[in-house]
Parts: C-alpha cells; structure tokens; sequence
C-alpha cells in the first residue's frame, strides 16, 4: 500500500471488516507515531471536540519498530479506559525502540463528546511502520472495536 496523500503529515481511517484501520504519517517516525494517535481517537471522536487539558505520560519498549507500534495504541487505550478520557494532542519520542510520550486530553463527556466505537485493543494485523519513498514515516494497524 503506498501512501499517496498530499500532505506531509497527516491521519486517516481505513476500512477492515468489522474492524477499524488508524494509519499515521509524518516527517519522522515521532510525528507518524504521533498521527496514528490521532487517528485513534478519530475513531472515536472528531479530535477538535477533544481539549488538551491534562497531560498524561507514558512509556513503553520494544524490540521493533511494530510491536512498538502496537504496544503504544494499547498504553493509550488502557488510559482511555481507565481514566475515562480522550486525547486529543500527542508528543512523542523514540530512542531506539524505547518511547516517551505526553497526551493531553480531557474526561469524557458523553454529551458533549458522542463516542462512536469503543476500542478494545490494538492487533498485530496490517501492521507497519516504515520510511515511504519520498522520506515521509508510515505507521498503522487495524484495532478491534
């Protein structure tokens, strides 16, 4: 699959079956990590209801740039969950296969929010993350909801 948008940077949802595709690109392998967290909470949500009110961190470690991927989607996922709320702006850093990174978002609120889909993980299935020819950084998966 080539990626063939126009813009350097960027998030977007792709069909799978009864599932939902999150796909992020990005001048760096950060900002593709970065957009495919967007298009998280895309899925959920339309990202510009979301405020950036309270940081969150969050940290995770892999062996590949994919797992890696995956165990990232997941980490934002459980605090979705678990702290019932959205996120709507993302920082993040990769050394290695070591990531650091800061969400910011808010609780939900139901009314005001209008969840579409409840996300139950990240899979392994089309997974990728890789350089694109023209230099741009391709990441995406399909998650289970």
């Amino acid at each position: 699959m080539e990626l063939v948008v126009a813009t350097p940077e960027g998030h977007e949802l792709f069909a799978h079956q009864a599932d939902i595709g999150v796909r992020g690109w990005g001048p760096s392998r950060e900002k593709a990590f970065e957009q495919v967290a967007m298009a998280l909470t895309a899925a959920i949500v339309d990202p510009r209801e979301v405020e950036a009110r309270e940081p969150v961190g969050i940290c995770c470690e892999a062996p590949d740039d994919e797992i890696l991927l995956v165990d990232w989607l997941n980490a934002l996922i459980y605090q979705m969950a678990t702290m019932a709320m959205l996120f709507g702006r993302f920082e993040v850093q990769i050394r290695d296969h070591r990531l650091e990174a800061t969400a910011w978002g808010e609780p939900i609120d139901p009314a005001k929010h209008r969840p579409a889909v409840e996300i139950k993980g990240a899979t392994f299935t089309e997974v990728a993350v890789r350089r694109l020819p023209d230099g741009r950084w391709l990441a995406q998966c399909v998650v289970d909801v």
